[in-house]
């Protein structure tokens, strides 16, 4: 088992090593030969069998996962990976359905793309969440440490939130976006600068992946996520955490 404060190595070449795992073999051919170019060192899985002895064998950096492996399921495989460590994920998927990305980010994803996509906008995706997963110590040591707005209170150093005193389970992005609002309470805080605080990147692209992070957050924050009273997306422009509502528990 990979332990969550261990860091992973790179190959003997001192090259970010990703595991991509996708039952298409040209894909994963056409991938590996463009992570190369980038500087990257690619390591191969075909179905999920195969993708969780590439992660205990070869220890990878990252993460690139189909959700449709053909005979398996790439949340299942995300979901124990998850149970090993919390290395980032990016999920691939060729369905632009909003039920597979609200999936693979509950099931603990960090970022998605839907297929088709460049080859760049792939590689920009995981140096920017390997960038992110080096800041995560850096986060934890600002200053202030507790966040509270309404009944909602976040916890850097427990890593936890909880609503009216009772825990709600989040994952590692929800987290992310949540203290970002927090600290931005009461502002509208562009979806550029959420993309680029939270995910790393500004590519406006990437909107979705705020837009269903938000609608997550919803669900566990709000007491009916329809008529919501904290988290109000604004069109076009960002995303505002109110900080004069106190959402009532239930």
């Amino acid at each position: 088992m990979v332990h969550l404060t261990q860091r992973l190595a790179p190959d003997v070449a001192g090259r970010v090593r990703i595991l991509l795992v996708d039952d298409d073999r040209e894909l994963i051919d056409l991938l590996s030969f463009a992570l190369r170019r980038g500087g990257l060192d690619p390591v191969a899985a075909y179905d999920g069998e195969a993708a969780l002895r590439q992660f205990e064998e070869r220890r990878p950096d990252l993460v690139v996962l189909d959700i449709s492996l053909g005979t398996s399921s790439g949340l299942d495989v995300l979901k124990e990976l998850r149970q090993r460590s919390s290395l980032p994920v990016i999920m691939l998927t060729a369905l632009d359905s909003e039920e597979d990305k609200v999936r693979g980010l509950e099931a603990g994803a960090d970022d998605y793309l839907t297929k088709p996509f460049s080859h760049r906008e792939l590689i920009a995706r995981i140096r920017a969440q390997l960038r992110r997963n080096g800041q995560v110590v850096a986060v934890q040591q600002a200053q202030q440490t507790v966040f509270r707005v309404g009944t909602i209170s976040l916890d850097l150093d427990k890593h936890s939130v909880t609503r009216a005193g009772q825990p709600i389970s989040l994952t590692v992005m929800e987290f992310r976006l949540l203290h970002c609002l927090m600290m931005n309470a009461g502002r509208v805080v562009p979806t550029s600068e959420l993309l680029k605080q939270v995910w790393g990147y500004q590519d406006l692209s990437g909107s979705d992946v705020v837009r269903v992070t938000v609608h997550r957050l919803r669900r566990k924050l709000e007491p009916d996520p329809s008529r919501p009273q904290l988290l109000h997306t604004i069109p076009g422009v960002g995303v505002l955490l109110k900080s004069d509502t106190e959402p009532e528990a239930g």
